[in-house]
């Protein structure tokens, strides 16, 4: 089967994405792909939907299905608006369907696209997570890990674990790399596996760093910024409302707002086109290749606009 691809990013986040119909094989398509370009981060799925303007799948390079992404979500957001030519869209995702809209460009050039991360859970068993039958875990000490970071769970709804942390901690990533791939290998906690996402206060916003179940660690994750966003703003390192993410990948705004149990989040970045292929699809990853290749040149823009973010990562990007 030959399929057209694009390879697409946000904040670095790196998929292919392919519009199709409803089978049960993709996650095999993602096994593939990952094999073929070990620097994709996974697989988009771009579907008919009867409840929106299209659907999204997401799998991880390791075939495992995520419920959300929202640094994809952008990529597919940009690729609905422009096919159906339109500004605003709602996307069906696993557990919710989300609105989506087309931003002002970054740098007179660079898509730029917002959109909506729900639901948010605090209750452990969503994540799920089990630890001294507590239903949440917000801004405490995990004493097994440190008694001085501050974690907490959320769902949003891929699941969560947010750590603050100082800076020494983002300098040297064996931490936080030791009790991620704990946690998404066995383990009593996480039955599931979790993200793992490390957060530092910065003059400008904050910083994250995400190890992701299924992937490792990340350029950016899109759930993990927002996610980090609002533990950052109840911890109160930043304001309620507009908060710059740096990540290695670059930055992206996440918009918070809290009224008492109501929780509404925002996240706005990039959706970067890198190259379009016609990628022929066989049952064995050795009859599988790219048959043509279309590089693209919007990157190069978005690289500056990496050079603009580069003095606040550069301290924790090595």
């Amino acid at each position: 089967m030959e399929l057209t691809l694009q390879k697409v990013h946000g904040s670095m986040n790196t998929f292919y994405m392919v519009e199709g119909a409803e089978r049960n094989d993709y996650d095999k398509l993602a096994l593939q792909l990952a094999a073929i370009d070990p620097d994709i981060d996974g697989l988009l799925v771009v579907l008919p939907s009867a409840v929106a303007d299209a659907k999204m799948r997401v799998f991880n390079r390791d075939g495992s299905e995520a419920s959300m992404c929202g640094n994809g979500l952008r990529c597919v957001a940009r690729f609905v608006c422009e096919r159906d030519g339109i500004e605003e869209a709602v996307i069906e995702t696993m557990k919710a369907s989300l609105q989506v809209k087309k931003e002002k460009t970054l740098m007179d050039g660079i898509a730029r696209y917002s959109v909506e991360i729900s639901p948010v859970s605090f209750k452990l068993a969503d994540l799920p997570m089990e630890y001294e039958g507590s239903k949440e875990w917000i801004l405490k000490p995990l004493p097994f890990i440190s008694e001085d970071i501050a974690f907490s769970a959320v769902a949003v709804p891929n699941p969560h674990l947010i750590g603050i942390v100082a800076a020494e901690y983002q300098a040297d990533q064996s931490h936080q790399q030791k009790w991620a791939e704990q946690f998404n290998g066995p383990n009593d906690y996480f039955a599931d596996g979790v993200n793992v996402s490390y957060v530092t206060k910065v003059e400008e916003g904050i910083f994250v760093r995400t190890f992701e179940r299924g992937v490792g660690f990340t350029n950016a994750c899109g759930t993990a910024m927002t996610a980090s966003a609002l533990i950052s703003c109840m911890a109160g390192l930043v304001p309620f409302g507009n908060v710059y993410v740096y990540n290695p990948g670059g930055m992206v705004q996440c918009q918070v707002e809290k009224n008492g149990q109501e929780i509404q989040l925002l996240l706005t970045g990039n959706a970067t086109i890198l190259s379009v292929h016609q990628f022929l699809w066989e049952e064995d990853v050795e009859n599988s290749s790219f048959k043509s290749t279309e590089e693209l040149e919007e990157q190069a823009l978005y690289e500056k606009f990496i050079e603009q973010t580069s003095s606040v990562s550069d301290q924790f990007v090595q």
